[in-house]
């Protein structure tokens, strides 16, 4: 409560976090003294307001007199580099000479391989700059190891940011003061990003790309509470049941926590896939002809053989195929219907999530009906257009969307799960014309919720 005062005040207001593009992730670690009193430090992502280092906050993780020493020359390198290759440009003539052996077209040939000349100079240049201050950056771990950032990311690059995220920040300083880490949080504060995958107030965990590494290794030798558990650990081995079937393919309830194929990690093989693979052992080619998320349940159309698979992927790339999902919302959506397009593409930093990205985003088309409000919360039936990763979820949660998110969502919601709350979406409806018969098909299932 004091930190939330604390960004309310006037002090915090000058930092302007309510303006567009100034939101940011914040952090608190509560920690305990050798003498066993107990207390926490704050910290932020990046800069506010300019600046790295605010009193009061933890400091940044890098070497600030290494980072002074390199970058500030280093920008002077890089405006020399700008200007130079302003000069050339302008030596270059509106329009490529006709005469490829004339002075001009020599002058130009000249000044293009001068330019390429001094991009690959600039870029080798600002590649070692960029080393040296990500080698300013030195991470302890629990058990006393301390490594470099570009150790930690060895063998590809660090991405854009790794190490000035909170969460990093607050275990190195704690580690300087010699207190030992009790419980941490990020929560973002301010104006949401133009992506539109963050609230504030609302909690979230470390992002994957580039905290993941790191805090594996600062947290290598503290106790720490394992990671919630999803998948199908709890899924009864009876499960998919079967809701339709015949000669060609049948379609199945796939519960909520089992994911639709097998994952490239050994512990992620059991789906509906592998179950039906054993359920069904002279069935040809892929089975599961399109997808639900682990944390969806509903219909799942699966075929029998390479030829039906093959046509049924067929109607759903020429959109074909109708589905009709059912979902709780939190939150109350004024509008009855409506229909939203906001493009998606995958959070490069914090795999599997996904963000609206207008410019590289794939196009995400979902129709939406409201069909029943009661104590804030919304029910309400999606038809999509498109089968984007997380489209229902990322729709029903963004902004521009129903700023409603799903019930239960782990990734997308305001608040984490409770343990045994699922995520309230449910596959309610398949429509289609069967590939060898020709007849309409309809396979409806309620949900339970």
């Amino acid at each position: 409560m004091e930190l939330i005062v604390t960004l309310q005040s006037q002090h915090a207001r000058a930092w302007r976090l309510q303006d567009q593009g100034n939101g940011k992730m914040f952090g608190v670690l509560v920690v305990v003294a050798p003498d066993g009193a107990i207390g926490y430090l704050r910290g932020f992502s990046g800069m506010v307001n300019g600046q790295w280092d605010i009193d009061g906050w933890v400091p940044p993780v890098f070497d600030q007199h290494v980072r002074n020493h390199v970058w500030i020359p280093g920008e002077a390198e890089m405006l020399d580099f700008a200007a130079q290759r302003a000069t050339l440009i302008a030596t270059l003539p509106p329009t490529v000479p006709d005469t490829p052996r004339s002075a001009d077209a020599h002058r130009v040939s000249a000044a293009r391989q001068a330019l390429h000349t001094l991009d690959e100079t600039r870029t080798a240049r600002s590649r070692t700059l960029l080393r040296q201050i990500q080698d300013s950056y030195n991470f302890p771990s629990a058990r006393g190891e301390v490594r470099s950032l570009r150790a930690l990311f060895a063998p590809a690059e660090p991405p854009g940011g790794a190490g000035d995220c909170a969460a990093p920040k607050l275990l190195a300083h704690a580690c300087r003061l010699g207190l030992r880490p009790l419980a941490l949080a990020e929560f973002w504060w301010g104006a949401p990003p133009a992506t539109g995958d963050r609230r504030a107030g609302v909690f979230y965990a470390a992002c994957r790309g580039k905290c993941l590494p790191i805090l594996t290794h600062m947290l290598d030798g503290l106790p720490a509470d394992p990671p919630p558990l999803f998948g199908s650990a709890a899924i009864d081995p009876a499960e998919p049941s079967v809701v339709y079937e015949d000669e060609q393919l049948l379609v199945v309830n796939k519960p909520s926590g089992l994911l639709s194929v097998p994952g490239r990690s050994a512990l992620l093989q059991d789906s509906v896939e592998t179950r039906l693979r054993a359920r069904y052992p002279e069935a040809t080619g892929p089975l599961v002809v399109h997808r639900l998320d682990l944390d969806t349940s509903g219909l799942l159309l699966v075929a029998k053989d390479r030829t039906t698979a093959s046509a049924l992927q067929r109607l759903f790339s020429l959109r074909e195929i109708d589905k009709q999902y059912v979902a709780w919302l939190d939150g109350d959506v004024v509008a009855n219907h409506g229909r939203i397009l906001l493009p998606l593409r995958v959070d490069v930093d914090d795999r599997p999530r996904q963000i609206h990205d207008p410019v590289h985003g794939k196009a995400a088309d979902t129709e939406w009906t409201v069909v029943a409000r009661e104590q804030g919360r919304t029910r309400v039936q999606f038809t999509p257009r498109t089968g984007r990763t997380h489209q229902l979820r990322v729709h029903a949660a963004h902004p521009q969307g129903l700023d409603a998110p799903i019930l239960g969502d782990r990734l997308y919601g305001r608040t984490p799960p409770l343990d045994g709350e699922r995520l309230q979406l449910h596959a309610e409806r398949l429509a289609f014309v069967h590939p060898v018969t020709g007849a309409a098909l309809v396979v409806e299932l309620p949900a339970a919720f």
